[in-house]
Parts: C-alpha cells; structure tokens; sequence
C-alpha cells in the first residue's frame, strides 16, 4: 500500500530535512488528535530542521484512536499537515514523532515503562478539558469521576491521564529517576496550573509522600495554544490524497495562522520552540485570557447562534453581516475591556486579524464541533467578562446572547425541530432541564442555578438572569439570526 513514507511525494511538499534516525523520544504526548498534528508536533518539527537535537515525540491515545495509532505507525510515523489560506495551501510532511502507543495495543505496562524512560524530559497533553477531571465549578479534582474512582482502587492499571502521570512518577521516584515537566496544551484556563492541582490532588488520596516529591521536584509551565483546526473529514482526506498523492488517514487540515505561548518553567530542559515561532514568556495568563475570551468566547457565540441560524460553518456565519459585526462587537465591546494586557497590545488589531481567520473559506470548521462541551467551556470564555461587566455596570448583551444561545442548544431541538446531536458531559442532566420546561423562558433561571456551569456570583445575579432572559425570549420569538442582527 502506497504510504507518505514510500510514496514519491509531489516536490511542493516540503519535508523533513533532518536525520529522523537520530531522534529520541524525550516527549510523550497523550492525546494524539487534530489539534496537537497541527500545532506541537508541528512545532517540534521546525525546531528540529533549525536546530541539531534529538527531541522527538512519542504519541499515545489513551482512549479511542487505535486506527489513528496503526496507521501512523504504518507510514513510519509521518503525516501531513496541510495549512490552508483564503488563496493558497501549503503541504508539509511532519516527521518528528519517533514512535507511538496505545495501552489497548501495547498494555497498560509498556505505556507506564515508556513514561519511566529516562531520557522522557517533558510529558505534554491535548486530552480536552475533561481529561482533567476536573470539578467546573470549583476547579478541584472532582472525587466522583469514575476514571479518579477507578485510578485510586487500581493505581497499577490506571485509565485517566492523570492516573497514568501520577503511576509514572511513581516509578520514577521509585527508581531514583528525574522528574518530568508536565505541560498541558489545552484550551483551558491557566491550563499548567489546572494540571498541576489535579495531578497533586489525585497523588494526594494515593500516597501523600508521592504528592510532596511532585510538588518539590515536577513543574507545570502554562501554555497558551492557537491555530483553528477543524476536525478531519472524509472530505478533508480526500482532499490531502488528490495534494500528494497517496492517502493519509493521519493528515490534517488547518488555518496558516498558529501561536505559541509558553512560561519558561521546565524541569528537565526543554526544545528551543522559539526558533520555530513560540514565545516563552514569565506570565502566560494575560495571552491565555485574551485568546479564550476573544477568540474562544467569540467562538462559542458563533457556534450556538450560527446552527441555530441554519449555518453549518464558522465561515458561513461570516457571510452574514449581523453575525460578523456581533462577533467583532463581542470581542471588541464585551471581552477586550475585561483584558489587563501588557503595554502595547493591539487588541483591535487582533479581532480584525481573528475575523479574517473566521471568514476564511477553506477552513470547514463546523458550528457543531465547536459547540460541544459547552458547558466545560462556558465558565472560562464567558465568566470572567462577565463579572468584568456586573462590576463596571457596562453592557454585557453579547455575553447574554451567547448563553442564551448555549441553552436554546442544549434544549436539543433545533429551530426547525430537527433533533440537535448535543456533546457534553453534562447534556443528560442539562436536557432534562430543558424538557421541564420545554422552550421558555422559565428554563433559563433554571440552567443558570447549574453552579458547575454558573458560579453562585453569576448564575443567581438578577441582571445577569435577566440579560439572559430577554436574549432567549428573543431567540423563541424572532429566532438566532433576527436575534444576533438586533444586537
């Protein structure tokens, strides 16, 4: 079977021009998904044809994605990536994974040995917001998840990406070996520190003197990730294979756009990313809260509103010019004065720059993908602002809409009355809600009183309740895109 590895690629894509024998797996990355392709890997790949080290990544998924794990493996761990501007694309065959795993096809044990390997300086994570298991509303590790349960009477055999972490070093320390910096590259806020309190929490209920060797000796540095990738389709394979020639089940698509933000706090040495584009700074929490109120709160809006409206992709809710100048209202009237920015941030300059990346045609990054887990999401991209708000006595009516929108969504019935394929941990319970009510506007004093989504402060505020309130009403009477228009 012809394969990136032994096909002869088209002379446009560029390749890489380092010795792959050379490298070592001194990363492990969990969670082998579009995301961390296009971005880490991606990343590590131009390090590596800038500089002379040996970092290579060995990828493991942990739950699901054993085809994805077969075959890459079976094309010698190369893939294509695949960056895609309003005019051009650009083809780039990544080669800095060494090897991969999967506890399904490997064990539970040789995955636990890979992580004690000595040379395995940096564990790196793209596991989503749910992989933390994590409690939304308090941000603590939340002791009733079923993984955490599992992990704690098992700790040999774990199951979460913390269990894993915790187990490896464990066998660490055991073997008198160094520690490794944990970094989290998910979208979630002061992500190094969320990291950081469920690893220590889980080593905490398994063994205290395990908890105090993490906390002297692992570091857990921020990060702020963006580049928009949608996930792969059919149609996206298609379209990598007719580009080089051959298939790629591993290839991905994405915007060119990419940034990197990381707090230089890494225990055991770490790749000079710089070269290839990142940026290692002290403080990675004002980038991370400009780019998931911005970028992501806007995001989310544009999701919820933008299916309801009838809007299958983010592009297609550029079309509309209610919903791009609400989506640039939002950023620039609703989230960017609740920013505390270093000195000479240009915050308009990048949601123009974030409008354009929304309304590039190629990208089919679709409305629905992004409105999953809206309820892990929400807290982060809407909270803070909001508070922003109730404080100052502004106009939130952007903040409002776009919840309102989370719950018309959640309902699970579309404005048509097609069912709405609703992700999300909590879509049972926010569903049931939903039914008590049906579709007024009785539910949303309801779904704000959820805490795990809407802290006490927010979810009970009377102006917040009726912000929200009116912008359902709305969205009920006039339907999303009347609704988004009139903001």
């Amino acid at each position: 079977m012809k394969t990136v590895a032994n096909s002869t690629l088209p002379t446009t894509v560029l390749r890489p021009d380092y010795d792959r024998s050379a490298l070592k797996s001194r990363i492990v990355h969990l969670g082998f998904g579009a995301f961390h392709r296009a971005h880490q890997a991606l990343y590590t790949n131009e390090m590596l044809s800038k500089t002379n080290t040996d970092w290579g990544i060995c990828e493991i998924n942990l739950f699901g994605g054993e085809y994805l794990i077969e075959s890459l493996r079976a094309q010698e761990h190369l893939y294509t990536v695949a960056e895609k501007g309003a005019e051009s694309t650009d083809v780039k065959l990544i080669g800095s994974v060494t090897e991969s795993l999967h506890p399904n096809l490997d064990g539970i044990e040789t995955v636990l040995e890979k992580l004690a390997e000595p040379q395995v300086a940096i564990v790196s994570m793209t596991i989503t917001e749910k992989g933390y298991c994590a409690d939304p509303a308090t941000g603590r590790l939340d002791k009733n998840n079923a993984l955490v349960i599992a992990d704690l009477a098992n700790p040999t055999q774990p199951k979460s990406a913390l269990g894993y972490i915790v187990q490896a070093l464990k066998i660490r320390r055991e073997r008198k070996l160094p520690p490794f910096t944990v970094m989290s590259c998910d979208n979630v806020q002061e992500n190094g520190h969320v990291a950081k309190s469920a690893v220590i929490e889980f080593a905490q209920l398994l063994d205290p003197e395990l908890r105090d060797w993490i906390e002297t000796n692992v570091t857990f540095p921020c990060t702020m990730v963006d580049r928009i990738v949608p996930a792969a389709t059919e149609e996206t394979l298609t379209e990598i294979a007719e580009l080089i020639g051959c298939e790629d089940p591993c290839g991905i698509a994405c915007e060119p756009f990419r940034q990197w933000v990381i707090e230089d706090n890494f225990v055991a040495g770490r790749p000079d990313w710089n070269v290839a584009g990142a940026e290692f700074v002290e403080d990675v929490v004002p980038y991370e809260e400009m780019k998931l109120r911005m970028l992501n709160g806007s995001h989310s809006f544009l999701a919820y509103l933008g299916y309801l409206g009838g809007y299958a992709h983010i592009s297609d809710t550029m079309t509309d010019h209610g919903y791009c100048k609400a989506a640039f209202d939002m950023m620039m009237k609703a989230q960017a004065p609740s920013l505390n920015m270093p000195e000479g941030t240009d915050l308009e300059s990048y949601a123009t720059l974030l409008i354009d990346r929304f309304t590039n045609p190629s990208l089919k990054h679709k409305t629905w993908q992004i409105a999953m887990d809206g309820s892990q999401k929400t807290p982060q991209r809407m909270g803070g602002s909001l508070r922003f708000h109730l404080g100052q006595g502004t106009n939130f009516s952007w903040l409002a809409t776009a919840i309102a929108g989370w719950m018309r969504y959640v309902s699970g019935v579309d404005e048509q009355g097609n069912e709405i394929d609703v992700r999300d941990p909590m879509a049972d319970n926010l569903r049931q809600i939903c039914d008590e009510h049906g579709l007024n506007v009785s539910v949303v004093p309801a779904l704000l009183a959820v805490e795990a989504v809407f802290p006490a402060d927010l979810g009970q505020n009377p102006q917040v309740i009726d912000a929200v309130s009116s912008a359902y009403q709305s969205l009920i009477e006039h339907g999303a895109v009347a609704t988004v228009a009139a903001l």
